[in-house]
């Protein structure tokens, strides 16, 4: 008992400090006094999953899931898995600016070593095809408003807490990205999982010209599965393992394969996979939860300039990056450079953002806040993947003016094949800066420009972080989330093998 009373009494002096000034960069002993005060006064308490249903990795569902995610069997050509551009030694994602999905030279081999074929299709232009940065699929239990870049699944309440889960909530793409229908399944994540299996960039391929539509492919894929309509892509063996499979993830042991093996289920079970990969246990955490050791002096500070607004000296950050989840959820321009082929609607080399959605010119370059947990270990970042340095991607938010001036893609993007991409990041970007411009000007964005010293620009890093947990750095704790090459039925149900460069 003594114990726990002089422990406290150390505590409650030192967060009430020893004198010192109140200046934002914490200088004197006030740091954890005035740090403190900003996390309760944001209602902060580091656990973002309170109050949430997150599934468990060993739950039969997300077992199944994690099958499903792996199989080389939900491509058309047998050559890519959902897990071939979000692999959880990779940080949910791929680290490549732009994915490598269909067609890679080597299937198996991810990260960035990972190469288009130099033949096939007209759309290849000796670059990565994926317009965008594959987004990290950690913590996606925690999305409430949407999923995708352009929140294309979105919610229509964003219901805290719901992850998308009230009944008929959600609304995806039809046959176009700007065609809204109402969801076939039961949460955000779910839903996302119905897309990329009909991409020709990500997992569909190029051919396959009989396969019309999306929902084609996806019920071609489900008929593989269970062998429905005559289909034998794959063997009878195969197919038995397949309904065993589903058979003990939805808990139905005399369930057939025509009502088991559905698309909506496919998509239900990759989706708790993807649910049931939660990482907040950080320092930052820790911290709130009273370890006043757990961060550093630098980390300190720069979660003082994060949560400060401008008229305290600060970045402002938590004006969009909010809550214990840090994102609001919601779409700005923020001009981060525009890199790529382009995803547009009138075949520039543009990418329109949420504009692709709504039609709407407002709504052009308007990208989804993204959360920034785990953020050192899902780079590179920016919907285009334009940044390879956490540091260059926080001094771009900090003022994009002076970012877009100084970035040379041919210096800052690493991945080979890039560069034939990179024609016209110049103009394009400036077309996002300016819209950025006219939002400020509107009072649309809430965002300004700010000028800090690099110490300053270090603090946020350094308290940036802190934001991941130690889980998401460790092949051995991941390893639950990766089924094992050597487990049976591993190449049978064509399971990716992975192997990095």
């Amino acid at each position: 008992m003594k114990i726990v009373v002089y422990a406290s009494v150390f505590l409650a002096l030192l967060l009430g400090g020893c004198g010192g000034d109140d200046r934002v960069d914490g200088s004197g002993n006030n740091v954890d006094k005035k740090l403190r005060e900003k996390i309760d006064g944001f209602g902060l308490t580091g656990d973002p999953s309170a109050d949430r249903n997150i599934p468990s990795v060993d739950d039969a569902k997300v077992q199944l899931g994690m099958k499903l995610f792996y199989t080389k069997a939900l491509s058309l050509d047998f050559d890519a898995a959902c897990v071939s551009c979000h692999h959880p030694l990779l940080g949910g994602g791929d680290n490549l600016s732009f994915p490598i999905g269909a067609e890679a030279m080597d299937p198996n081999l991810l990260g960035p070593g990972r190469l288009h074929k130099n033949t096939g299709n007209s759309f290849f232009d000796g670059g990565p095809t994926v317009p965008r940065n594959a987004p990290t699929t950690f913590n996606a239990a925690l999305f409430d408003v949407g999923m995708f870049w352009d929140n294309r699944v979105e919610s229509k309440t964003g219901t805290t807490g719901a992850n998308g889960g009230d009944a008929d909530n959600i609304l995806m793409p039809g046959q176009s990205d700007s065609e809204r229908i109402d969801s076939l399944v039961g949460n955000l994540p779910s839903t996302q999982a119905l897309f990329p299996i009909t991409s020709a960039e990500e997992m569909r391929s190029f051919g396959h010209a009989e396969l019309q539509n999306g929902d084609a492919v996806r019920h071609y894929l489900s008929d593989r599965l269970s062998g429905a309509n005559g289909n034998e892509d794959l063997s009878e063996r195969a197919r038995n393992v397949w309904l065993e499979a589903f058979q003990k993830g939805f808990n139905t042991p005399d369930g057939n394969a025509s009502t088991l093996i559905t698309i909506e289920n496919i998509a239900s079970a990759i989706g708790e996979y993807e649910r049931s990969q939660l990482f907040i246990d950080n320092p930052w955490k820790a911290y709130i939860e009273g370890d006043i050791d757990a961060i550093s002096e630098s980390a300190k500070k720069g979660a003082l300039l994060f949560y400060s607004g401008y008229d305290e000296g600060g970045a402002n950050c938590v004006q969009c990056h909010s809550g214990d989840f840090f994102s609001d959820g919601a779409l700005y321009v923020m001009a981060v450079p525009q890199v790529g082929r382009g995803k547009n609607h009138d075949a520039s080399t543009e990418d329109y953002g949420r504009a692709n959605i709504t039609l709407n010119d407002e709504d052009k370059y308007k990208f989804r806040n993204m959360s920034l947990l785990n953020i050192s270990q899902t780079g590179p970042w920016g919907h285009s993947g334009a940044f390879t340095s956490l540091k260059a991607i926080v001094k771009h938010m900090l003022n994009p003016d002076e970012s877009v001036q100084n970035y040379n893609p041919y210096t800052e993007l690493k991945q080979r094949g890039i560069a034939v991409q990179c024609n016209d990041v110049e103009v394009n970007t400036a077309h996002a800066l300016e819209q950025l411009h006219v939002n400020r000007q509107k009072g649309i964005s809430p965002h300004k420009n700010v000028v800090f010293t690099e110490e300053q620009v270090n603090q946020l890093v350094a308290f940036l972080e802190t934001l991941t947990d130690p889980c998401v750095e460790d092949s051995q704790c991941l390893s639950a989330w990766i089924p094992d090459p050597r487990s049976p039925n591993f190449e049978l149900l064509q399971q990716l093998n992975a192997t990095f460069q």
